[in-house]
C-alpha cells in the first residue's frame, strides 16, 4: 500500500528522523570509535554512508518546504537562523585556542571554505559539509527565484550532471560542492517524485522496493574498496530512504520510529557541529591507544549534553525566532510561521 506524499506527516517524519538519528550515530562512529579491524576499512565506510543520508534527507525535505511555498526570503531566513548560530558560536569558541590564518576567516564564515583553494580549519574541517549545505540553499534558492516552483524540475538534472562529473573526475568521494552534491539533490529528486511530479508510476515503483534488499547495496556503496559502485551512492541512499517512507515494513517503521532514534535525530545538528572540535581538546587526544578510547566515553557524555543544550536553548529560540520575523516581513502566513522546520 503506498504511503503518498500527503499522507499524515507525524509518521513520515518519523520514519526521516529515524534515517536522520542513523545518519549522525554512523558519523560518530566514523570519528570516534574504531570499526573492526583497520583492513576492512569500515570507518571510512561509516562517514560516506552518514553523510549520503544526511544529505539526500537535507534535499527531500528542503524540496518539500519549497514545493509547498517557494518565497525564497522566507526560505533563506529560516536556513541561515537554523545553520549560523551554533556554527558560528563554534567558530568562535575554537578560536579562542586556536591561531586562525586571516585569510581563512572570511571563508569559513560564509561557508564557502571547502572549495578551491580549500581553507578549512583543523579543529573545523567537518564544516566542508556545512559549505555543501548552505551553498545548495543559495543555488535552489536562485533557481526558485528565476523560474518558481517549476525551476526545482531542474533540480533531477543537475544531479546527474554532478554524477556525471564525479565519473569523468574518478571522484568517489569529495567535499567539493560541485562533485558531492548529488547526494542533496538526489533527495530532492526524491521529494519531486514523491509529490507526483513525474506521475504515479515511479512512486508505484518505489513502492515496491523492498529496503531490506537496498540496504546491503547501499552500504557497499559506501565502501572505498567498491569501486564504481560510489557514484551510486546518492541514489542508493535516495531510493533507500524512498522505500520506508512508501512501503515501510511493521519491522522498519519500529526500528526508525523508536524513542531514541527520534531524539537522537532532534540533536544531530549539534552533535555534528560539537563533537569534532572536542576531539582537539583533552578529551580527544591522547598518545596512548587504549587511554585515548576510554577518554571517547566522558568524550560522548559532554557531546551529548552539549547538544541537548544547543539544540534546546540555543537553535530552536533562533528558529522561532526567525519564523517569527518572517511573518512580520509578510514572508510567510502565521500559521506557516508555526510549521515545523524543514
Amino acid at each position: 500500500m503506498l504511503t503518498p506524499i500527503a499522507a499524515g506527516r507525524q509518521h513520515r517524519l518519523a520514519v526521516l528522523d529515524g534515517w536522520r538519528g542513523i545518519s549522525i550515530l554512523a558519523v560518530l562512529a566514523c570519528h570516534l570509535l574504531p570499526l573492526g579491524p583497520a583492513w576492512l576499512r569500515l570507518n571510512d565506510t561509516a562517514g560516506p554512508l552518514g553523510m549520503a543520508l544526511f544529505f539526500a534527507l537535507s534535499g527531500l525535505l528542503i524540496t518539500r518546504f519549497l514545493l509547498a511555498r517557494s518565497h525564497v526570503g522566507d526560505f533563506l531566513l529560516r536556513r541561515i537562523v537554523r545553520i549560523a548560530p551554533l556554527a558560528w558560536l563554534t567558530m568562535a569558541v575554537t578560536g579562542l585556542w586556536s591561531a586562525w590564518p586571516a585569510q581563512a576567516l572570511l571563508p569559513n564564515l560564509l561557508f564557502y571554505a571547502n572549495l578551491p583553494p580549500q581553507r578549512l580549519l583543523p579543529a573545523l574541517s567537518h564544516f566542508w559539509s556545512l559549505g555543501v549545505e548552505m551553498q545548495f540553499y543559495a543555488g535552489v534558492a536562485v533557481l526558485v527565484a528565476l523560474a518558481g516552483r517549476r525551476g526545482l524540475l531542474a533540480l533531477p538534472w543537475l544531479g546527474l550532471a554532478v554524477t556525471l562529473h564525479r565519473v569523468q573526475a574518478q571522484a568517489l568521494v569529495d567535499i567539493v560542492t560541485w562533485r558531492r552534491a548529488d547526494e542533496i539533490l538526489s533527495g530532492a529528486t526524491l521529494a519531486l517524485l514523491l509529490a507526483g511530479q513525474f506521475g504515479p508510476r515511479p512512486i508505484a515503483l518505489l513502492s515496491r522496493l523492498n529496503a531490506w534488499w537496498l540496504l546491503p547495496l547501499f552500504v557497499a556503496s559506501c565502501h572505498p574498496d567498491s569501486g564504481a559502485l560510489n557514484y551510486l551512492r546518492p541514489w542508493l541512499a535516495a531510493g533507500l530512504i524512498g522505500a520506508t517512507l512508501c512501503a515501510p515494513t511493521p519491522l522498519q517503521q519500529r526500528l526508525l520510529t523508536g524513542r531514541v532514534l527520534v531524539y537522537i535525530a532532534s540533536i544531530s545538528f549539534a552533535l555534528y557541529v560539537i563533537h569534532a572540535p572536542l576531539l582537539h581538546t583533552w578529551l580527544g587526544e591522547d598518545s596512548d591507544k587504549l587511554l585515548k578510547y576510554l577518554k571517547r566515553v566522558p568524550l560522548l557524555m559532554v557531546t551529548f549534553g552539549l547538544a541537548h543544550l544547543s539544540t534546546f536553548r540555543l537553535e530552536q529560540p533562533c528558529i522561532r525566532w526567525g519564523r517569527g520575523l518572517s511573518a512580520r516581513l509578510g514572508w510567510c502566513r502565521p500559521a506557516e510561521s508555526a510549521s515545523p522546520q524543514p
